[in-house]
Parts: structure tokens; sequence; C-alpha cells
């Protein structure tokens, strides 16, 4: 619960009808493309109102993702670590043990498109 009111940027990221947003810990390293196929189907889900929103905080076994930025030549140590093609930005991410990814599967388009807004409300 919060201890003072929302600021009326946060204000535009609550849902109309304020169901409460499922947060989910993993207890142990979660294979990148299962978490990838969970995501999606969540993802899914949440838009088509089967399921509620959810985040999802976990580690990965050693990997590299790969952003649409990314070129091969750029990754020095090719072969180490498995490597997994995004859609995001960026080039190379190392994802592994102790590192904490937190995957925010929430609808948008019920909060209001506000990309700003949604980035303070995660900080």
């Amino acid at each position: 619960m919060l201890a003072e009111p929302l600021s009326p940027e946060l204000q535009k990221l609550r849902r109309g009808d304020d169901r409460p947003v499922e947060w989910a810990v993993a207890t142990r390293p979660v294979d990148y493309a299962a978490a990838e196929a969970f995501m999606e189907a969540r993802v899914a889900a949440i838009a088509a109102g089967e399921a509620g929103e959810m985040v999802w905080l976990l580690e990965h076994p050693p990997l590299y993702t790969a952003g649409v930025s990314a070129r091969d030549e750029d990754l020095l140590d090719a072969g180490r670590f498995p490597v997994h093609r995004t859609g995001r930005g960026g080039q190379f991410t190392y994802h592994g043990p102790g590192q904490r990814v937190a995957y925010v599967m929430l609808d948008l388009n019920r909060r209001g498109r506000d990309v700003r807004a949604f980035v303070r409300g995660l900080e």
C-alpha cells in the first residue's frame, strides 16, 4: 500500500478496474526460450482479457541477447554462451545467475500509452 497519493503521472497508469498486478519470483534460473514463450502466451492472454497483468522477476542461465543492432563480429567471446536474437533495440547484453531481470507484462492500452509515465512508475 502506498503511503501517499499517486502523482498525476502515475494516476494515468492505473487501470480503470483496479485489478491487482500479479508478482512472480522464480526460485531458480529460467531458460530464456521458455521464459520468452511463457511471456508471449501471457501477453496474448492479457490482451484477450483471459489473464491478469504480471511482473516476473527471474534470473537466466548464462546467455547473451542480441538486439536488432547486434553484429556477430562485435561479440568478442562468441560460442561461450548461447545467443538469443530479440526484436529489442541495442546490441549484445549478457544475462546470467545473480542478475535479476524484471519482465513487465501490462496492458498499456488500459493504462494509457504514456511511456514517460510508465517508466516513472517503474522507478
